[in-house]
């Protein structure tokens, strides 16, 4: 919602300050100029990245509309989740959680918490760590160093969405420039013509400089930068469950584990001491 608030905002400003210095909107519309920009840019596109950025990158406008799910609603759930299986394993031992990880869309502990279930990349780290430690042939710092070597890859992979968008973004101006030089190159063959042809000549090629402007520092920049953020906030949620994992396989008790989890959620998000405390037991 907030991207669709954005990009509203953007085209009022550009559109309404146009038509108050008594711009023409017919004028702008100009669909050689659009053509020539937009598929030459997603064409660069195309050239730049392989299929599975391509893939991920169509899919993300999905998720840019709805923005980050990782808000305090989302991390509250997680770290309730955390102190559900870490009381669990506490009393009842590791393999209590054997059955509940290997299929957690019928676990009863799982499915007290949908927003954390419905996110894939979410549950495939934690159960696939808590597999680990159940069948107990690794160390703490062979699977902290294992962990760390994941949520890097995991990152890079994440990032590429962010850089393909603001890569599209920083092009977007210079094939404006080359929609406005083809513009005046047809100006230039109907030089001696009527002055009012030539005119709408001059006129069509500003547009595509202005499309070209428009659309990258308007509407894809932004978008860039908004997926890179997102991806970076999925990151954080990957890296608080890792910090949870790693204090109860230390041996700390589920509460202080998952307080371990809260310090590892930044401020925007972070739910109070005594806050987390009521919900967790709750």
């Amino acid at each position: 919602m907030k991207i669709i608030i954005g990009i509203l905002i953007v085209s009022a400003s550009v559109v309404g300050g146009y038509l108050m210095a008594h711009g023409k909107l017919a004028i702008l519309w100009q669909p050689a100029e659009y053509v020539v920009i937009c598929g030459a840019a997603f064409g660069a596109f195309v050239i730049a990245n392989p299929g599975g950025v391509i893939k991920k990158t169509m899919m993300s406008f999905t998720v840019l509309m709805k923005g980050s799910p990782y808000n305090k609603a989302m991390y509250m759930e997680l770290l309730a989740l955390m102190y559900e299986l870490f009381s669990k394993a506490r009393k009842e031992g590791v393999m209590a959680l054997e059955s509940h990880i290997d299929d957690p869309g019928s676990s009863d502990i799982f499915t007290k918490y949908p927003k954390v279930s419905a996110d894939h990349h979410a549950m495939e780290f934690l159960t696939d760590y808590l597999r680990l430690i159940v069948g107990g042939n690794m160390n703490a710092f062979e699977l902290e160093n294992l962990m760390d070597i994941e949520l890097e890859t995991h990152h890079a992979d994440a990032m590429k969405t962010g850089d393909a968008l603001t890569a599209i973004g920083d092009g977007l101006p210079g094939f404006g420039i080359v929609a406005a030089v083809l513009g005046v190159i047809i100006t230039m063959g109907s030089i001696g013509g009527d002055p009012a042809v030539l005119g709408a000549h001059v006129g069509a090629a500003l547009v595509g400089t202005f499309l070209g402007i428009l659309l990258s520092y308007g509407f894809v920049g932004p978008m860039g930068t908004a997926a890179a953020v997102i991806a970076e906030e999925e990151s954080k949620f990957l890296s608080c469950i890792k910090v949870c994992i790693m204090a109860t396989l230390n041996g700390y008790a589920p509460p202080i584990a998952v307080e371990f989890g809260r310090k590892a959620i930044s401020h925007e998000y972070r739910p109070g001491f005594s806050e987390l405390e009521e919900h967790v037991k709750g």
